[in-house]
């Protein structure tokens, strides 16, 4: 039953996207693509999809080497393959948040913070600022994954119940 009631409630939403507001105001369908194209002038300001947003406020935020971007390229990929990593990065006894350590609670917020703030500067022009604070917080970023292993090993854990172990 509570199954079904998940399946209705996300129809109910999808339908509502589908048929009511398919281009949700240029984040679900660019904005880019309702208008007339003219190949004679390049927008000041491109953006990606909302999606890989944080991904390429990453490969903005590396500056080029040599007059190569590819360190960018590298930090990029690097920023979407690490995620792969995080099973074996995990060094944690227990897996539910519940029962983790303040630590990681704390870790895995600058972690949420940095993603989110990564997808809204991947939006925005480049300025100084902008590039900056992407900086910062792409260190956020990888800080998060390079320093698991040693904040989920040290971490004092609350004890699991008897209930969730059987």
């Amino acid at each position: 039953m509570k199954d079904i009631v998940g399946v209705v409630v996300f129809l109910m939403l999808f339908s509502a996207v589908v048929f009511f507001a398919p281009a949700m105001n240029g984040y679900f369908l660019e904005h880019a693509n309702f208008i007339e194209a003219n190949p004679l002038q390049t927008p000041d300001h491109i953006a990606p999809l909302w999606y890989l947003t944080p991904f390429y406020s990453v490969l903005r935020a590396i500056p080029p080497m040599f007059g190569s971007q590819f360190p960018g390229v590298v930090g990029m990929f690097a920023a979407l393959l690490i995620l792969l990593a995080l099973p074996w990065l995990d060094r944690s006894k227990v897996k539910s948040i519940r029962y983790r350590s303040w630590p990681y609670k704390v870790a895995l917020g600058i972690f949420v913070i940095s993603f989110i703030v990564l997808g809204w500067l991947g939006m925005q022009p480049v300025t100084p600022l902008n590039a900056l604070l992407a900086r910062v917080f792409t260190i956020a970023y990888f800080g998060f994954f390079i320093l698991m292993p040693w904040f989920t090993s040290i971490g004092k854990t609350k004890e699991v119940p008897t209930r969730v172990t059987e």
